[in-house]
């Protein structure tokens, strides 16, 4: 991932776009010291606002108070864009919440370089330690543990198998040729092959990060970001690629105002079988169904396929987990939410109500979803892993990725201009 410098120009750049101004934004932090009736309160941040997600981490929440009766838990939810915009607003201030959401990489490491998250390395042995190591992996910067993982999976294609079958489509492509014949048969059908939420921007630059993996090899992303340039073959024939599907026009009618999760949104889109697939995470089913009607059996996941003559491999994944972190100077109870959030008692729950993926081991045989085994196989089959562009790298390198790919989409960034321009923000961003 290289080793992004801390830039505070970024940070405020960004609050500045999302209209963030410094004075809206609400205290952060518990009541660490405790009130006079010794009642410590928690504030807790998360992006768990879909079902079952949402109501089960509320209940899990009045579980932890019940066993801790002087805590008491403070939920704040919000969309994943939404929870991204406050947050860098919020780094900026120099003020955290007890306990939020992060996906580690870049991101964390300039939150950890402001001096603003907590070292958990050592109040969190040894039950932190026997997590799974490639959930923890995000959250270590310099050998130190900043955020415990409660989830772990990767970015791939969610399909309906009745669709396919509709298309004369016998089994999921494993090349892209294949992945674009495909996208052809289905369009022939009379069938909408991909549904993409293009108004939030991340699910697209999926698009891109994924070819460039399969074009250039494992680890090549993290080196364009640790030397600063994005400008080599391999990236600008990512987008090459990128270019050709949007020319079939694949996506549905108003993907660029389409958001994710929303009832007219990318996820129902699919769950309600108005399009054939979604390049999205382990979540994907859940939102689906959530969003939408859902597709039980007729929902199948399969891996990004192989770019011919490309340096990588269908066991090189792109994705990541979700985790939470605390502010520095969190009082003790937030680590122990943190300790019973990991714990197997917990990891179960979530596993069996949520579709997460597990990362207490004592709890993977709790997967009961064929499509979720699906993924954990693909997992355990990895031989490269990639964060997700928008977490991997510095804010500021990461949302221009993001804005570059949906303009590639839109038609209004060539394949070239994209490399050019996240190179430019990557060297500006000092």
């Amino acid at each position: 991932m290289g080793d992004p410098a801390l830039s505070r120009r970024g940070f405020l750049a960004a609050s500045a776009a999302a209209g963030l101004g410094m004075t809206t934004l609400s205290a952060c932090g518990g009541d660490s010291d405790g009130g006079s009736s010794g009642t410590t309160t928690i504030e807790w941040w998360n992006i768990s606002t879909t079902e079952p997600a949402k109501t089960v981490w509320a209940a899990l929440a009045r579980k932890f108070e019940a066993q801790n009766p002087k805590v008491k838990i403070k939920i704040v939810q919000m969309e994943n864009d939404a929870f991204k915009s406050k947050m860098t607003a919020l780094t900026s201030s120099g003020k955290l919440p007890d306990i939020f959401h992060t996906w580690g990489g870049g991101v964390l490491k300039q939150q950890v370089d402001a001096g603003l998250v907590e070292d958990l390395t050592d109040r969190t042995k040894p039950w932190g330690d026997a997590l799974l190591p490639v959930a923890r992996e995000p959250y270590l910067i310099d050998d130190k543990v900043y955020g415990i993982p409660f989830d772990i999976g990767m970015i791939g294609f969610w399909y309906n198998k009745a669709l396919f079958a509709k298309a004369g489509i016998s089994a999921p492509p494993t090349t892209w040729s294949g992945f674009l014949d495909a996208v052809r048969k289905l369009k022939t059908a009379g069938v909408t092959p991909l549904a993409l939420a293009g108004k939030e921007k991340w699910p697209g630059m999926y698009y891109w990060a994924y070819l460039a993996m399969r074009t250039a090899g494992a680890g090549a992303l993290e080196k364009a970001y640790a030397d600063k340039d994005f400008t080599g073959a391999p990236f600008v024939e990512a987008g090459e690629h990128l270019k050709e599907l949007v020319g079939l026009q694949p996506f549905q009618k108003g993907f660029l105002g389409a958001a994710y999760n929303s009832p007219t949104g990318q996820a129902a889109a699919v769950g309600n079988g108005k399009a054939a697939m979604e390049l999205m995470g382990q979540w994907a089913p859940v939102v689906q169904a959530d969003a939408g009607k859902g597709l039980g059996k007729d929902l199948g996941f399969f891996p990004f396929p192989a770019v011919e003559g490309g340096k990588g491999a269908l066991t090189e994944v792109f994705g990541g987990g979700g985790g939470h972190a605390l502010r520095r100077g969190a009082p003790q109870a937030a680590v122990d939410f943190l300790k019973f959030f990991a714990s197997e008692a917990t990891d179960l729950e979530l596993v069996k109500k949520t579709g997460t993926l597990p990362v207490v081991p004592a709890a993977e045989s709790a997967i009961a979803d064929p499509n979720i085994k699906a993924v954990q196989e693909q997992l355990k089959k990895t031989t490269g892993f990639q964060l997700y562009l928008d977490q991997a790298y510095a804010p500021a390198v990461g949302q221009e990725v993001n804005d570059s790919v949906a303009a590639l989409i839109a038609g209004s960034k060539s394949p070239g201009q994209v490399a050019e321009s996240i190179t430019k923000t990557a060297k500006e961003e000092q």
